[in-house]
């Protein structure tokens, strides 16, 4: 994967770091995005320095941004061949009939809006024959997820977007998407702090998952080994969905 170059947003820790590693670890050239500018200087450094990894921070929602990323990719390391949407938020918990609507209109237009931004910079910054797409969705589009519930309409408005992504820039881009349950993040802590024994009990493969989980499946989905795979959810969730709750 020598000639592979990839932008991997909300990358600083977490789900998106994870995918970084493994994306140099396989020989590509990576860009990761965040908006902490000193924490995406450090992720680059453990990464492995400017050869391999560079660094661009900004908010994912931001138009001037994600036009910053694509031009310092072109720069530094030349036409994208690789995109992994990984920034989500979810700063409100609580049943759709109180949400605050504005808080409602930010979630949407950070996780669906943003990600579809960024596939059309990415187009914008070389993404063509052979190109991959992967969109970090979550087993809350999947399923209800009460407490997150808008969270969960965005992932699968997500889900959907994948899909008509994958038929509109099909065949020479293949889009998929990975939806995770409970991840060991900073991002996720709230839904197992204090309680990782209880909640874990519910999945069939008894534990929670870690980043390394989703990075291994979302490798595969740009790799040439899922050549003839586009418009699929990878569902990563140690099995709950099948026998419980997605929390």
């Amino acid at each position: 994967m020598a000639d592979q170059v990839a932008i991997v947003t909300g990358a600083s820790r977490g789900i998106g770091f994870a995918i970084a590693q493994r994306f140099v670890a396989d020989g590509y050239k990576v860009c990761i995005t965040g908006r902490d500018a000193e924490a995406l200087d450090t992720a680059t450094k453990d990464l492995g320095g400017p050869e391999v990894a560079i660094g661009v921070a900004g908010k994912g929602d931001d138009p001037d941004h994600r036009a910053a990323v694509i031009d310092t990719v072109l720069g530094q390391f030349g036409p994208v061949t690789t995109l992994v949407n990984n920034i989500g938020i979810n700063p409100v918990y609580g049943p759709l009939g109180t949400i605050d609507l504005n808080a409602a209109r930010k979630i949407f237009e950070v996780n669906v809006i943003g990600t579809l931004g960024w596939v059309q910079e990415a187009l914008r910054g070389g993404l063509s024959e052979g190109g991959a797409v992967v969109n970090i969705s979550s087993v809350s589009g999947v399923r209800p997820s009460p407490g997150i519930a808008f969270y969960g309409v965005t992932k699968a408005a997500l889900i959907h977007l994948t899909e008509e992504l994958a038929v509109e820039l099909a065949p020479k881009v293949r889009v998929n998407a990975v939806a995770p349950a409970v991840v060991k993040t900073r991002f996720a802590s709230a839904l197992y702090d204090g309680r990782e024994e209880k909640v874990a009990a519910a999945y069939p493969l008894a534990r929670l998952g870690v980043p390394e989980d989703v990075a291994g499946a979302v490798a595969f989905l740009c790799s040439p080994d899922s050549a003839w795979i586009t418009g699929q959810t990878v569902v990563i969730d140690g099995g709950v969905t099948l026998t419980g709750s997605v929390q």
